[in-house]
C-alpha cells in the first residue's frame, strides 16, 4: 500500500516527555512533506496549544490541517480557516458544572486565549496549562457565564475518580455528547458522534485521500478511534495497552526515541 497522509498526536507521539520535538522527527517529518505527503496533528488540545507544535513541524509552509479539540475542529493551517465545526448544546457546561461539583472533581472549557475553570484549578489543570501556555482564569459563576458555544469541557480529577466516572457520565449523556478519558486524570466532552476518527472523514473528504492510504499514530485512549479506523493504525511503544491491543503496528521506539521517524523511515 502506498500511504498518502500521515496523522499525528501530539503528546506521548510527536513530541518527547519534555513536550519537544526532537530534530530527528521534525526533520523526518518536514522532509515527508516536502515529498508531497501531507501530514496532520489530531489532538485533545486547544488550537493554541497545537499552533506552537504545528509551527515547528512547518504545517503553515505545505498548508497542512490541524484537528484540535479531538476533532470538533479542522483548520487549514496555512490559513487559518476554519473548515468544519461541531460544539456541544449549548445548556450542557452549566449541567456539566454540577456534576463537577456534586462529584468533587475539576472542570474547564475555553475561551480564545484562556482556560475557564468552574472549580478552584487543580493540579491537573495546571498540566493543561502548561502543555498549552495558556492562562487559567477561575470562573465562580460558570454555569451562567459559559453562553457562548463551546468545542468540549475537560473534567479533572484523580485517575481512580474519573474511571469510576466515566461510565456513569457517558450513560447519563450518551444521548448529547462523548464521554471518555484520554488521559488517566482527563475526563473528556465532546459533540456527539466526535471523536478523531470522525473528524478525519472529512478530512479525508476535503484532501480526495482513501482511509486505506493513511496512517495515524498516537499513544492516549483518545487515539483508539483514528488507530482503528486508519488504513494502518500505529501505536507508541509507550502507549496505553488500549491502544497497543487495536493497533495494526507497534513501534520499537517510544516517543523519547523518535517513535515517528520509525513510521516514516518504514512505512513511507
Amino acid at each position: 500500500m502506498r500511504y498518502k497522509l500521515l496523522v499525528l498526536d501530539i503528546d506521548g507521539t510527536v513530541t518527547n516527555s519534555k513536550k519537544e520535538v526532537t530534530e530527528k522527527t521534525k526533520k523526518a517529518i518536514i522532509e515527508l512533506q516536502e515529498r508531497g505527503i501531507p501530514v496532520a496533528i489530531a489532538s485533545g488540545r486547544p488550537p493554541q496549544g497545537v499552533y506552537k507544535v504545528a509551527e515547528t513541524l512547518e504545517l503553515d509552509r505545505f498548508g497542512s490541517y490541524i484537528l484540535p479539540f479531538n476533532g470538533a475542529r479542522i483548520l487549514n493551517f496555512q490559513t487559518r480557516e476554519c473548515v468544519y465545526e461541531k460544539t456541544l448544546p449549548m445548556h450542557l457546561p452549566a449541567r456539566l458544572w454540577k456534576d463537577a461539583l456534586e462529584n468533587g472533581i475539576g472542570i474547564i472549557t475555553y475561551e480564545k486565549d484562556e482556560i475557564l475553570s468552574g472549580t478552584e484549578p487543580d493540579k491537573y489543570m495546571e498540566i493543561e496549562a502548561k502543555i498549552n501556555q495558556l492562562p487559567i482564569v477561575y470562573k465562580k459563576d460558570f454555569g451562567t457565564y459559559v453562553n457562548f458555544p463551546v468545542n468540549k469541557c475537560l473534567m479533572t480529577g484523580a485517575p481512580q475518580d474519573l474511571e469510576a466516572l466515566e461510565p456513569v457520565m457517558a450513560r447519563k449523556y450518551c444521548h448529547e455528547a462523548q464521554v471518555f478519558r484520554s488521559e488517566p486524570f482527563f475526563l473528556e466532552v465532546t459533540p456527539k458522534n466526535v471523536d478523531k476518527a470522525y473528524c478525519l472523514r472529512h478530512l479525508l473528504e476535503i484532501l480526495g485521500i482513501k482511509r486505506e492510504e493513511m496512517v495515524c499514530c498516537g499513544d492516549g485512549f483518545n487515539d483508539v478511534s483514528m488507530i482503528q479506523y486508519a488504513g494502518l493504525g500505529v501505536a507508541m511503544a509507550n502507549a496505553q495497552e488500549r491502544v497497543k491491543e487495536v493497533a495494526d503496528y507497534i513501534t520499537c521506539y517510544d516517543n523519547d526515541h523518535d517513535g515517528i521517524a520509525e513510521v516514516i523511515e518504514k512505512f513511507f
